[in-house]
């Protein structure tokens, strides 16, 4: 059991503190009274009582590798005892490993060279991606995608579609031009996904028919937006997955108009969906990349950017041009190269396996569908799964299905072959209504099972209410 907690600490005394002192600012307070865990391991978080709860949202994909993953916590052991602390003006041999791991994986897949430039969360990494986009390009301007999220700083609010993140904190001039997803379910132009010949594309391209669309003047040929950035994957917006083919149709558009691609793979990419960064899965070639979150098994906050020579390259991209103290830490990168380190010994390995098992797991989530009319649409792409719950019509969405699901998986009361368990869940999407399901890519297809059955415990209790 947790080795700090003392027997007098009781969890109503962690809650009269926490009333007392912390702030309400932070998503810890999003519920009135917040689940307190003491101990995890693999799959699972448990409770005082040592009451296991299978975990499915694994701290939003930041332990895509499982929780105390031995290997990984035997590196941070190792650097605690050598290199615990340095000055983030010097050099130290594992943050050059570490960007060179990334640099040469990226040469693998995308035939680019380019280089790597480490922040601390990935918000910040939102925000280095876009100073590099204006360093480079001398324009202030980004598109992005409806139900994109790319964090909660200033400078990532204004790209990150959903208006309450900006609502109380002034005006912002440099607000993107946001796009509609490619969210066939709810296909913002209600048009059918196999007869539609990417008509989203298209209604995108028209921005630049002439200059009184806002965006381009025809005859400079030039661009007000330096750059579209975009989740292949939406993450916070309930992990929609694009119709086959519609980033090359996209790309095709951003290329004839010079405006460069910035891919965030901070909550879909190390694997997630069964490949390094998500994007690989939809054949195009981004100019930036921005990763954090699992880049270290969320073991210590580091994240990054990795873009082109001709974006970051020292003539263009010299010293100084942003800095955080905590950026290239050396626990973060010590823990950081050796999940880099695993992908590349385990990479067969893992896109197999992660591909198996998130057909598996998408099978279960159909008999679900199937079993509840209050499932309307059910999604997967390697392990980032969906749930979109909705009234019985199979469509109008259902906020308070999600809610009670939710909560009842964090009550430990579930009883499978004859032991009580929880289920741990997150949700998210346009209307907060989708369960998202990022298990650790490690999960065994006897915890894909235990899943399922405790999914469908929720929703029969669901509807018993």
């Amino acid at each position: 059991m947790h080795k700090m907690m003392s027997d007098t600490l009781t969890e109503s005394k962690i809650r009269e503190i926490d009333e007392k002192y912390s702030s309400f600012g932070d998503t810890v307070h999003y519920s009135k009274n917040p689940k307190i865990f003491y101990e995890c391991f693999g799959s699972f978080m448990y409770d005082r009582e040592h009451i296991p709860y299978l975990d499915l949202q694994m701290w939003y994909a930041s332990c895509n590798l499982g929780y105390k993953n031995k290997r990984i916590t035997d590196a941070i052991k190792d650097c605690l005892d050598t290199m615990p602390q340095i000055a983030s003006r010097f050099l130290y041999d594992y943050k050059v490993l570490l960007t060179e791991k990334i640099a040469k994986a990226n040469i693998k897949r995308f035939n680019k060279k380019g280089r790597v430039h480490f922040n601390v969360g990935g918000a910040q990494a939102t925000e280095d991606a876009i100073k590099l986009i204006r360093n480079y390009t001398h324009k202030n301007s980004l598109f992005a995608f409806m139900g994109g999220y790319h964090g909660r700083t200033t400078g990532a609010s204004s790209v990150t579609s959903s208006f309450r993140y900006r609502e109380n904190f002034g005006h912002f001039s440099d607000r993107a031009y946001f796009v509609p997803f490619p969210y066939c379910y709810r296909c913002h132009y209600n048009k059918k996904c196999d007869s539609c010949d990417f008509y989203c594309v298209k209604m995108f391209e028209k921005l630049f028919d002439t200059e009184y669309n806002g965006v381009y003047n025809p005859n400079t040929k030039n661009c007000e937006f330096g750059a579209f950035i975009m989740e292949p994957i939406l993450g916070t917006g309930g992990y929609v997955i694009p119709p086959k083919g519609y980033f090359r149709e996209l790309k095709k558009v951003l290329d004839k108009y010079n405006i460069l691609l910035i891919v965030d793979e901070i909550q879909m990419g190390m694997y997630r969906t069964g490949k390094l960064w998500s994007i690989e899965h939809f054949n195009v070639t981004p100019d930036v990349i921005t990763f954090g979150k699992s880049l270290t098994n969320g073991m210590n906050p580091l994240s990054g950017m990795w873009a082109r020579e001709e974006l970051i390259n020292p003539d263009i991209w010299p010293a100084g041009r942003t800095h955080s103290t905590y950026s290239s830490n050396p626990i973060g990168t010590r823990s950081g190269y050796e999940v880099m380190s695993i992908f590349e010994d385990e990479e067969e390995e893992l896109e197999r396996s992660i591909k198996q098992k998130g057909e598996k797991f998408l099978s279960g989530l159909k008999y679900l569908k199937e079993e509840f009319k209050t499932i309307g649409n059910i999604d997967g792409l390697g392990l980032a799964l969906r749930i979109e719950c909705t009234e019985k019509d199979g469509f109008t969405p259902n906020k308070k299905l999600c809610d009670f699901i939710i909560e009842e998986g964090l009550k430990g009361d579930l009883v499978y072959q004859g032991k009580k368990c929880g289920l741990v869940l997150n949700n998210g999407g346009y209307y907060k209504n989708v369960i998202t399901l990022v298990p650790p890519v490690n999960i065994s297809d006897s915890e894909i099972d235990m899943a399922i059955n405790l999914l469908c415990m929720l929703f029969r209790r669901a509807g018993a209410r």
